[in-house]
């Protein structure tokens, strides 16, 4: 098992590394060729790595000259060609690193495994949402017709006036 790093540098140049082994260099023949695949590959594990969002992401590189130039990166991408370049590369697979990855031969932790793959997060599934019974029990009500003990203001029992 490879050490875990903490060095975002470091972290940077294995990811491009792998990128460039697995990815081509670019998506089309025909695109702008401003950035490769390996970089906005190794930009979105960065993402992961900060756990932060495309614009955080883009935010560090910015202002980390490592970074830049750790990844051979002339100018920072807008946030928007990150967010493209992880819709090609996973495609509702698992996530850009974990797939490049352990097709490289690495040990991926559990932590890179995309929540869209978990039963739990996907919309519309039975059985996800279930209520126990115990709470939504029917208070009495009292002689006046007010629910006893506090209540919400979206409480069925108590109208709004």
């Amino acid at each position: 098992m490879r050490a875990m790093t903490k060095s975002a540098v470091r972290l940077a140049r294995e990811a491009l590394a792998v990128g460039e082994r697995a990815l081509p260099p670019y998506s089309a023949r025909t695109s702008r060729h401003d950035y490769t695949q390996a970089q906005l590959f190794a930009l979105l594990v960065l993402k992961q790595f900060f756990r932060t969002d495309y614009r955080g992401v883009v935010t560090f590189v910015a202002e980390w000259s490592d970074l830049r130039r750790a990844l051979r990166l002339t100018r920072v991408p807008h946030y928007s060609t990150l967010c493209y370049a992880e819709r090609r590369l996973v495609k509702g697979g698992p996530s850009p690193s974990s797939r490049l990855l352990a097709s490289a031969g690495h040990v991926t932790p559990a932590s890179f495994r995309s929540r869209r793959s978990s039963p739990s997060t996907r919309r519309g599934s039975s059985g996800t949402t279930s209520v126990p019974t115990s709470s939504t029990a029917a208070a009495p009500s009292s002689a006046a017709g007010a629910a006893t003990g506090p209540s919400s203001p979206r409480s069925p029992t108590r109208r709004r006036t």
